[in-house]
């Protein structure tokens, strides 16, 4: 069997028809169920988080968001008859049209964690003649990690067609500044094995995420690039801007106020 990746945009294989067919799938949503439990439960969140579902399809993943915890989610996904069938579904988060490979249009620390199922690997592939997957990658990680709030963590379950696949995720979100590495499940089996990429964006205590009995891939383990000193709030604001400049985006200029804060008004 083709991978979907392959045949078609995610836009054009998921179809009205595609989606209806996906989302009525016992099996399907038995796979979806059980793969969006484990990256639950590999980030260990606190209860009543704000995550964002990316590549959220019909909402499969995001029910278990809702039912986990209490979590609030926000799912994004490129495909509009996938959307459209969250939406017949009356689904409890919020859906947002995108890109992922475009980026992730979310204000700053907006997030405190991010799970993903079945979607990333998508990034690698040219669908266009003016689509470059390392570019994509890039532009998706660099801006996942600003919209995660600093220690927030990620989970994206994915199916690489290679080795150079997966280098090529990785290498992409340790640039960004990402921390973390690949957990493998089902190392030793062809159909059933799973790989999941766990992030952290900033310094995150071992114990904050589930590793008990996880078989993690020791060659794709990211660490920090370097140790960070503790800031003061006018270091880490004048950090950001410089990071944000580095990538081409437009920042207020700094100042004598800059990382004040600011005295309330009676």
């Amino acid at each position: 069997m083709s991978r979907p990746e392959i045949s078609a945009p995610p836009e054009v294989f998921y179809s009205d028809v595609e989606s209806k067919k996906y989302t009525s799938s016992s099996r399907i949503q038995h796979i979806q169920a059980s793969m969006t439990l484990r990256a639950l439960d590999v980030l260990a969140l606190p209860p009543h988080q704000h995550i964002l579902d990316i590549g959220c399809g019909s909402g499969l993943s995001g029910e278990i968001i809702s039912q986990e915890g209490g979590h609030v989610w926000v799912g994004m996904d490129i495909s509009p008859s996938m959307l459209a069938v969250a939406l017949d579904r009356d689904v409890e988060g919020d859906l947002f049209l995108a890109d992922m490979g475009n980026g992730v249009p979310f204000r700053a620390g907006t997030f405190d964690a991010v799970i993903s199922i079945s979607a990333i690997q998508w990034l690698c592939n040219a669908d266009s003649s003016n689509a470059d997957p390392k570019k994509r990658l890039a532009r998706f990680f660099d801006s996942l990690y600003a919209a995660l709030r600093r220690g927030g963590k990620v989970a994206c379950q994915f199916y690489p067609r290679d080795e150079s696949q997966t280098e090529s995720i990785l290498n992409a979100a340790k640039t960004a500044g990402f921390s973390g590495g690949l957990v493998v499940d089902d190392e030793e089996s062809k159909k059933n094995k799973k790989y999941y990429l766990i992030l952290t964006a900033g310094n995150v205590n071992s114990n904050d995420i589930n590793l008990a009995g996880v078989k993690i891939d020791k060659s794709a383990v990211m660490r920090p690039k370097r140790v960070k000193k503790e800031e003061s709030r006018k270091e880490y604001i004048l950090r950001k801007k410089e990071l944000m400049r580095k990538r081409g985006k437009l920042v207020a200029l700094d100042s004598q106020f800059t990382g004040r804060k600011r005295k309330p008004r009676f």
